[in-house]
């Protein structure tokens, strides 16, 4: 099934509410993993034509721009560094045969190898190679990108029955003056203020980390393009560390504009939700995505901030400090599969991919909506009855859970609570909260 026709499906079922009724969710997780599945087989990098392939897949459904960074141009306290390109890599035995073979996996390459082409023994190429010897049929994802090396990956089994004999080594790779590539996507709202999310696009053929966050970016983007919108949307695909320090060098009198931000990364796999806070710990955020977390009825855990992990150290580094957190599943570094040949097309799924979209849709639709109210009738409790509102709220029958979120937002809503502040006192869900607040607007109660 085409994408295009996936996307359709999708977009007849949408709603602007980004409530799961009438949403087909189905559609979405087919549709995102249609798009890992077609860019898994790209070997990609920090620099170089992967990246470009990569974004301009993502560019024939997204409004792309596409920015090159020439090698050499300072970017804070780092260089753009000089631009990787393969095109074929291999190691032959001493029958000719290739034991080790870029065109089987692109993995099989130290990624960022300078070319090399000679004739050596077992115990001079043994210093190249890599493997995991607890898990002896994957091969590991390696990369030397600030150091000139090569190398080669290969399953640990296979280096284990290497003969003692000559080698060919031959790495058709370059490694020239050219440019970084990003892939940057602006949303326009009504406001200026800006919600980033930000992704890394460097990882060759590895479907978690992090092909899963390009295709949930996308379609998290492409949704956003057909709907209303309060905020505008920033969508970075960036190649990791050097990426983000690159844009930041850039675009330092457009930070101020970032209200809001997330780090899409493993939203793939089968692995909890998992929520990293911004280094400000307690912003706008952290607060959403952990009430989303909270009344979203699957598993999950929530983190602290570190500077260590993806992209969001840049974001929050001190001199930004940024509102930016991380919204993943199973953290890096945590599953065997992490940057090896196993996180592959069936380490994730479109079920998976599908409910991370549902959590980052009702983060979205919490700060769309998370607006700051004032009671028109402050002086004892209104009465509800004549107006309809305790026996139909939205076209429902009213539950208790409704009339007690009537209640709740007519006594917080002063002009100093948001609606999240009201849903995390009152412990209620903010979609119930939000829904009885309109229902008080139409009625003239809440301005």
């Amino acid at each position: 099934m085409s994408l295009k026709i996936i996307w359709d499906r999708y977009i007849l079922g949408k709603m602007i509410d980004f409530n799961k009724t009438g949403f087909d969710f189905d559609s979405a997780g087919e549709g995102m993993y249609h798009i890992i599945s077609a860019l898994y087989p790209i070997c990609r990098s920090i620099t170089g034509e992967g990246v470009r392939q990569t974004l301009n897949f993502i560019q024939q459904h997204l409004p792309l721009q596409q920015v090159e960074v020439p090698t050499g141009t300072p970017v804070l306290d780092w260089v753009v560094p000089k631009e990787w390109n393969i095109q074929d890599a291999y190691v032959k035995n001493h029958h000719g045969e290739k034991i080790i073979d870029f065109q089987q996996s692109n993995l099989h390459v130290l990624n960022y190898s300078i070319p090399v082409h000679k004739t050596l023994p077992l115990a001079e190429l043994k210093p190249h190679l890599f493997s995991l010897p607890e898990y002896p049929n994957w091969i590991p994802y390696r990369t030397s990108y600030y150091q000139e090396n090569w190398g080669f990956c290969l399953q640990h089994q296979r280096l284990e029955s290497l003969e003692d004999c000559e080698y060919e080594v031959y790495i058709d790779a370059s490694l020239t003056e050219g440019a970084l590539t990003y892939g940057e996507c602006v949303l326009p709202g009504a406001t200026t203020d800006e919600v980033l999310f930000s992704c890394h696009c460097c990882h060759p053929s590895l479907c978690n980390d992090n092909l899963s966050g390009l295709a949930l970016m996308t379609w998290l983007a492409k949704y956003l393009s057909a709907s209303s919108r309060r905020y505008s949307y920033r969508f970075l695909f960036i190649p990791g560390t050097i990426g983000s320090i690159t844009w930041l060098s850039r675009n330092e009198a457009q930070v101020p504009h970032i209200k809001h931000g997330l780090v899409v990364a493993g939203v793939g796999d089968s692995g909890p939700l998992t929520y990293k806070k911004s280094r400000q710990g307690e912003a706008e955020i952290d607060r959403v995505v952990s009430h989303v977390l909270h009344h979203s009825g699957v598993p999950y855990q929530l983190q602290g901030f570190s500077p260590y992990g993806y992209d969001e150290r840049q974001y929050c580094s001190p001199g930004f400090n940024l509102p930016v957190g991380s919204l993943t599943r199973s953290p890096f570094g945590t599953y065997p599969e992490y940057h090896t040949s196993a996180d592959n097309l069936d380490f994730v799924s479109p079920e998976a991919l599908a409910e991370s979209l549902e959590v980052y849709l009702a983060v979205v639709d919490v700060l769309e909506h998370n607006h700051t109210y004032l009671n028109t009738h402050p002086y004892g409790e209104p009465q509800l009855g004549k107006r309809g509102l305790y026996d139909r709220m939205g076209g429902k029958q009213t539950t208790p859970e409704s009339r007690m979120a009537l209640l709740w937002v007519l006594n917080l809503s002063d002009g100093t609570h948001s609606l999240l502040d009201i849903a995390e006192r009152s412990h209620l869900p903010f979609g119930v909260i939000k829904q009885a607040a309109q229902a008080l607007a139409q009625t003239d109660l809440l301005v």
